[in-house]
């Protein structure tokens, strides 16, 4: 290679040996570019035509933005997938929401190692794995690549995977900012209050940043009026100036570029993935003046030293393929399945529950068209193809290879029933599929200029709409527009427990699923989402007791789907509030079906705050558990706080720790707080303080729905 052509290699090498920082470097690279390869930095490589293919070979191939081949800089070469690497057969790890029900960081730090892996290895440098935006009302569709309802619990979990990813490529949080519903994500404008936006929609943003996070990418939808991609508030002055951000943003792809000059002030640093407007615009605008060249550079130099900088924290050797769905991650997929799990109810049937399942057991009667089914999820840009995959029946088949199995899709009711009271046990799989929730399509009224001048009026441009429209009738997915359960699920429930009381009920889904209208006929019921290539063994493992389920509620089950936030998927404005999830059941006095941080285990563990230390920084409080069962289990630690001076206190959780303790073990454990539920932000100083109230702490196994005995929160100094 020539030594104009070892450019890149060098400044990774001089910055690996310290005679360059990385600013120092980006700029070394810029002076030796030309104006094209420049420019050629702040779009895709891909020329417009491969838009109608895009979606083939979002899973075949990186898609590179910034390459140039001149001076050996390889570009940011863009891989996505929030269950795992969406080129190529990959493993396919349970959806983030199941991830999240684990309540365990360090768990989703080996995720995102595992991911991170498998995405350079097919050769890419650059993830879109870690997507934070909050679960503000589960009927949105995408629901299942979020870590919930909470903004701690979202912070943590993706600090954890954004620790793991970045080890070998650069690591992407997305959708910033308040992205959270998809059927009009192109067009909703968000309108959102100082105190909501920074208090509630935004801390989890950073927290991700705070971890290291490389690049975020901007959302489609409109913030106070703005276009993500055009919104210097959000992308400059907050995420900037305020956070101290020093990587590059990229738009979310096609559509989430209104305007070439005003996105790239606005802190808008590359076009995803194609050559559309800027390619079209930023030439000629760079040669007018219209756009600073010192502008253009900035951006340029973000994208740069980030790339740099990360490459000089690398190994030399690129990650072999035969790494990909390795045993380890196969392993460590059925592992994050199993504590995924959710365990809502467990009721004795005679002497004892039914879960686990007696050794004793000799007939099953599974039922229901998701048994036969691995259902991974949404087949949206965050689809993996696992090579291999396991159904919930296959996984028990596997696991109880003497017991007899009768099988009933569910379509025939009477069929249904008969297996189920010919069996001692009934396990009935319901729920979800990717026709349900997901990734909506290009919907009517997207601004469709960006495909070129044609597109900006006339006939063109009215049918690409029109068939924008046709199309949506037909592809599934996108927001949901009902909580409850198919009715013919909720028919198969009724069938099978009148025909065997002794019957499992398991619900497979992305968010919350109403559970009020069959649920007291249902002795045992669980949560399995979207599990991943080994869910169906993972569930085997619960079911038979081999493990037991680890899940806690990433967001609160309502009795009623009144009880939260309106939802309505085709507005084209809405106002986020403080009010959502758990805290609005909490400030109206709804009770829950099962609220916020529920789950049940095989064992009985009890909690007791001992002592706390908290300031403006944070804090630790010192919680004593105790296993007063017969066999080992885990339990998740949750530490809440509320102002108590009001009549219906709202609980904020500050931290958690999941524990595993052996049959009648005692423990202290340290779980570290977060301050940030307790502050305020003045919007004039940006300065945060504390918020006004009587503020008392509980250590719960889940959200409280008393404060009798709290202790109060004392803070250092006060």
């Amino acid at each position: 290679m020539s030594a104009e052509g070892g450019s890149y290699n060098e400044a990774v090498r001089a910055v690996q040996a310290g005679t360059l920082d990385a600013d120092e470097a980006a700029n070394q690279l810029i002076d030796r570019m030309s104006d094209r390869e420049l420019l050629g930095l702040l779009d895709g490589d891909s020329p417009r035509r491969l838009l109608p293919i895009i979606p083939l070979l979002h899973g075949r191939r990186p898609f590179v933005a910034g390459a140039v081949p001149r001076l050996g800089i390889p570009g940011i070469r863009f891989s996505d997938g929030t269950r795992g690497v969406v080129i190529g057969p990959s493993t396919a790890f349970p959806a983030a929401i199941a991830r999240a029900a684990t309540w365990d960081p360090l768990l989703e730090e080996r995720v995102g190692l595992a991911i991170g892996l498998e995405t350079r290895a097919r050769g890419a440098n650059y993830s879109a794995s870690i997507c934070v935006n909050l679960l503000r009302h589960p009927a949105w569709g995408r629901a299942q690549e979020c870590y919930g309802e909470d903004p701690v619990l979202t912070g943590r979990m993706g600090a954890a995977l954004t620790r793991g990813v970045r080890v070998h490529v650069m690591a992407c949080v997305k959708h910033f900012a308040l992205n959270s519903m998809e059927n009009e994500r192109f067009e909703v404008d968000v309108s959102v209050g100082e105190h909501a936006l920074h208090e509630v929609y935004l801390p989890h943003f950073r927290a991700v940043i705070e971890a290291g996070a490389d690049s975020v990418m901007s959302s489609y939808n409109k913030v106070r009026g703005e276009y993500m991609d055009g919104n210097r508030a959000l992308l400059t002055e907050v995420l900037r100036d305020e956070w101290d951000f020093t990587g590059f943003v990229t738009s979310d792809w096609v559509f989430g570029t209104h305007d070439a000059v005003l996105s790239l002030e606005a802190g808008l640093d590359i076009e995803m993935p194609l050559r559309l407007l800027r390619a079209r615009a930023l030439p000629g605008a760079l040669r007018s003046g219209e756009v600073a060249r010192a502008t253009v550079q900035r951006s340029a130099r973000r994208i740069l030293r980030t790339s740099v900088l990360h490459a000089a924290t690398l190994a030399a050797a690129r990650p072999s393929v035969s790494l990909i769905a390795s045993p380890a991650h196969r392993a460590l997929a059925h592992q994050v399945a199993t504590e995924s799990i959710v365990m809502l109810k467990n009721d004795s049937i005679g002497a004892a529950p039914l879960l686990p399942l007696a050794p004793t057991i000799d007939h099953l009667a599974v039922i229901g068209r998701l048994a036969t089914r691995a259902n991974l999820g949404d087949n949206g840009s965050s689809r993996v193809r696992p090579p291999s995959t396991v159904s919930p029946l296959q996984g028990l088949k596997e696991a109880l290879p003497r017991v007899r199995f009768t099988t009933a899709s569910g379509r025939n009711l009477s069929a249904a029933a008969a297996a189920a009271a010919a069996a001692d046990t009934a396990i009935l799989i319901v729920g979800l599929d990717e026709h349900d929730e997901g990734e909506s399509v290009v919907t009517g009224g997207v601004e469709v200029g960006v495909l070129g001048r044609a597109f900006d009026a006339g006939p063109l441009r009215q049918t690409f709409i029109a068939l924008a429209h046709v199309v949506s009738r037909f592809v599934h997915g996108g927001d949901r527009t009902s909580l409850d359960l198919h009715a013919s699920d909720v028919r198969l429930i009724r069938a099978v427990t009148a025909a065997n009381p002794r019957t499992i009920v398991v619900l497979i889904g992305g968010s919350a699923i109403l559970t009020e209208e069959w649920k007291e006929s249902v002795p045992t019921l669980l949560l399995a989402w979207y599990g991943g290539m080994e869910g169906g063994r993972a569930l085997a493992s619960v079911l038979t007791g081999a493990a037991e389920p680890g899940g806690r509620l990433p967001f609160v089950l309502p009795t009623d789907a009144g009880h939260l936030p309106p939802f309505d998927p085709s507005a084209k404005s809405a106002i986020y509030d403080e009010h959502w999830g758990q805290r609005r059941l909490d400030r109206e006095g709804h009770t829950p079906a099962f609220p916020f941080g529920f789950g049940l285990g095989y064992t009985r563990i009890e909690h007791q705050l001992l002592e706390h230390r908290f300031d403006e920084s944070g804090g630790r409080a010192d919680v004593r558990l105790t296993n007063t069962g017969q066999r080992a289990g885990s339990t998740v630690v949750q530490v809440y706080a509320a102002d108590i001076s009001v009549q219906r206190p709202v609980a904020q959780l500050l931290g958690f720790q999941k524990v595993t303790l052996q049959a009648a073990e005692e423990k202290t454990v340290r779980v570290t707080l977060d301050a940030g539920p307790t502050l305020q932000r003045d919007p004039a100083t940006r300065r945060w303080s504390r918020r006004a109230g009587d503020w008392a702490l509980l250590a719960a196994q889940h959200s409280p729905a008393s404060w009798a005995g709290a202790a109060p929160l004392r803070r250092a100094g006060s």
